[in-house]
């Protein structure tokens, strides 16, 4: 999925070589950035196994000077509601200014004698704009074991509104490359809107 052309040119045949209902993602992304020009993107294909099915799934992040797009299809198979397979599509334009957090989690092996600019295994972008969280929550104690008080609840609210993992064994080298830079690509613009509010 290397980026040729144009950037809207790029994402546009990296949509075609996913091979993934292109025409259909490819209209849901369009009219989702609209006249936007393109400042990089993302698109990440998966294929997951739910018992005797074969699921796929794919994700299109896109980043604009203003706005972070996600657009997520997923196709179903035939079911009570529907009596052939069908796919559904749903984007979400997030305004930059509205990123609270980019996490860029590296999976390396053998890190005694990493290499600086060695490709990661893998990598997870988690990005929190605040739509979802995640709240984790559990029984409050104190260090006395013999204590049969309560202690209320304690707990952490994690932003979990989009976690993408591409892995070099899974997805190939160049997309996890193309993970790295979509990642920076979103730091810098969410650290420079941060700067310019």
């Amino acid at each position: 999925m290397a980026k040729t052309g144009t950037p809207t040119q790029g994402l546009r045949e990296a949509i075609e070589r996913s091979g993934y209902y292109p025409a259909l993602v490819a209209e849901a992304v369009e009219a989702a950035v609209g006249g936007e020009p393109v400042a990089d993107y993302l698109v990440h294909q998966e294929t997951t196994f739910d018992s005797n099915e074969v699921r796929r799934h794919v994700t299109v992040l896109v980043l604009t000077q203003n706005r972070f797009i996600v657009s997520h299809t997923d196709e179903q198979a035939a079911d009570s509601t529907s009596p052939s397979p069908y796919a559904t599509t749903s984007t979400e334009s997030v305004k930059l200014s509205r990123i609270s957090s980019v996490v860029l989690s590296r999976v390396v092996a053998n890190p005694e004698s990493y290499t600086p600019g060695t490709l990661p295994r893998e990598v997870v972008l988690t990005v929190g704009w605040g739509a979802v969280s995640r709240l984790d929550m559990e029984p409050a104690s104190c260090g006395d074991p013999n204590c049969e008080a309560d202690h209320g609840y304690t707990g952490s609210s994690t932003a979990d509104d989009l976690s993408l993992r591409v892995s070099e064994a899974g997805d190939g080298p160049e997309t996890v490359r193309q993970a790295l830079s979509f990642a920076k690509s979103l730091s810098e613009a969410t650290a420079e809107t941060g700067t310019s509010a």
